[in-house]
């Protein structure tokens, strides 16, 4: 019998994680793709947009790691 171990918020900063890092893969495959057709000018047009999304939820997800980190060692 398998039991779920992990607090709730273990698991919503997993998922979190996940989903952060395949779009972060996507982003990769959508400037690759854009620079290899030669549409490089919008990409460096929504580069500075896009890169302030990713620092600011990469923080927000570290943020929610340490959190959980530390609840799991409290508990």
């Amino acid at each position: 019998m398998i039991t779920k171990q992990d607090s709730r918020l273990i698991r919503l900063v997993s998922r979190l994680l996940k989903y952060f890092l395949l779009m972060l893969f996507g982003f990769a495959v959508a400037y690759v793709m854009s620079v290899s057709f030669g549409a490089s000018h919008i990409v460096v047009m929504l580069l500075p947009i896009v890169g302030d999304l990713y620092w600011r939820l990469g923080i927000l997800l570290l943020c929610l790691m340490a959190i959980a980190i530390i609840f799991e060692s409290l508990r």
